[in-house]
């Protein structure tokens, strides 16, 4: 590893069936008012809602409820939240869902206090925290942001057609996340396998950055190995306890920074369907699915010992007989098998896209990317071109 670092994770993680057993004593720690962020209702066709409004109650908090936080949560939903923790002056904000409702609780507690326009300042300019964060936990029931354990916050202006992701420092982090996953069995298929792609690209992301011996490449390889171990095991049975833990673990540490430590990482796949997402409104994790291969293939050669090395150890791709380029097409075609496999999707089109609108997609994207080559806008576009239908 030729990078200096600091790592440092303040989350607190309780992981396992009976994990939510710990808020009581956490909640010990903060004082009456507290802000319920969660979704569409899911929560409460589980019981999940039930047990945490009589846990909140019988430590006296005062409950207040931002309730039915969107998929892709948007800038005007945040300030309808620092709105309510003005009125109520909220002490902690307690995030009951998936990555967009945390996503969301953390761009409120950034944005609560801030003095200017926070939505310039933090996720346009990426100007460092200057002001009192609000406290914020969660408690996990889809897989795939890991933002549970980290400082990003992905939000969506409408009216401005972007959709942006901005990385807080550990003031920012969840104080706790309650991690149980028999609270992920509800989740569609299709909710489940679009947010294993996102732990796979956040993974890719990362790794196909630089090709020095770096102890990370080796911890996102397992962790690779293992997410396309397990995914048809849950594909075939949701109930499988075993290989949803093992996918909800996996998520939970392919984003809290530790195995990006060393490395420069890429994050051009994700700026790319942060702008689809912003124009369609797509399941993120799938917009993933379908931009990733046509990208990679516009820059394997690139970065060709990393993408050999990725065939090789990540899908045991057999090299004998073959050159470099082979084996690192294998790899992708092997990458393509398990898209396919596990039902993801890979066309625009089927996501919502129009071809008259792939101009203004590609034009808006933030590329300054620290990947193995970087890609202009029209490249971009022709990458959106290649998989729309």
């Amino acid at each position: 590893m030729k990078q200096d670092f600091v790592f440092y994770n303040p989350t607190k993680i309780y992981f396992g069936e009976h994990s939510l057993d710990n808020l009581k004593d956490e909640l010990s720690h903060y004082g009456q008012n507290i802000l319920l962020a969660y979704g569409g209702g899911s929560i409460k066709k589980i019981g999940l809602y039930d047990e945490v409004i009589k846990i909140l109650k019988s430590c006296d908090k005062h409950i207040v409820e931002l309730a039915n936080i969107m998929p892709n949560p948007t800038y005007k939903k945040l300030m309808e939240g620092v709105n309510l923790v003005h009125e109520y002056h909220i002490d902690l904000i307690l995030a009951v869902g998936g990555g967009s409702v945390i996503d969301l609780a953390k761009g409120v507690s950034v944005s609560a206090y801030c003095k200017d326009d926070a939505w310039k300042k933090y996720w346009i300019k990426g100007e460092p925290l200057d002001n009192y964060v609000v406290p914020v936990a969660s408690i996990l029931t889809m897989v795939g942001t890991g933002s549970e354990m980290n400082g990003g916050s992905v939000i969506t202006n409408v009216a401005q057609k972007l959709k942006v992701g901005r990385v807080f420092g550990p003031e920012a982090y969840p104080k706790f996340s309650i991690l149980n996953p028999t609270y992920t069995y509800s989740v569609s298929q299709y909710q489940m396998v679009s947010g294993i792609f996102d732990i796979m690209s956040h993974l890719m992301e990362q790794y196909f950055s630089d090709d020095d011996d770096n102890v990370s490449d080796y911890l996102i390889e397992s962790l690779l190995k293992c997410l396309i171990k397990q995914t048809p095991v849950a594909i075939q049975n949701p109930t499988n306890y075993e290989a949803r833990s093992n996918i909800m673990w996996t998520a939970t540490l392919a984003l809290n920074t530790l195995v990006g430590k060393g490395k420069t990482q890429d994050w051009l796949v994700h700026a790319i369907e942060h702008q689809l997402g912003a124009y369609t409104n797509c399941a993120h994790g799938m917009g993933l699915a379908a931009i990733s291969i046509p990208y990679y293939r516009h820059i394997y050669s690139y970065g060709l010992p990393k993408f050999k090395r990725f065939a090789i150890e990540v899908f045991n791709v057999n090299s004998s007989g073959l050159n470099d380029e082979e084996i690192a097409l294998k790899g992708l075609r092997r990458l393509t098998k398990f898209i396919k496999n596990s039902n993801m999707v890979t066309s625009l089109k089927e996501l919502g896209a129009t071809k008259e609108m792939l101009h203004d997609i590609a034009y808006s994207v933030n590329n300054s990317g620290y990947g193995y080559k970087q890609l202009d806008h029209e490249e971009i576009l022709q990458i959106l071109e290649e998989c729309y239908e």
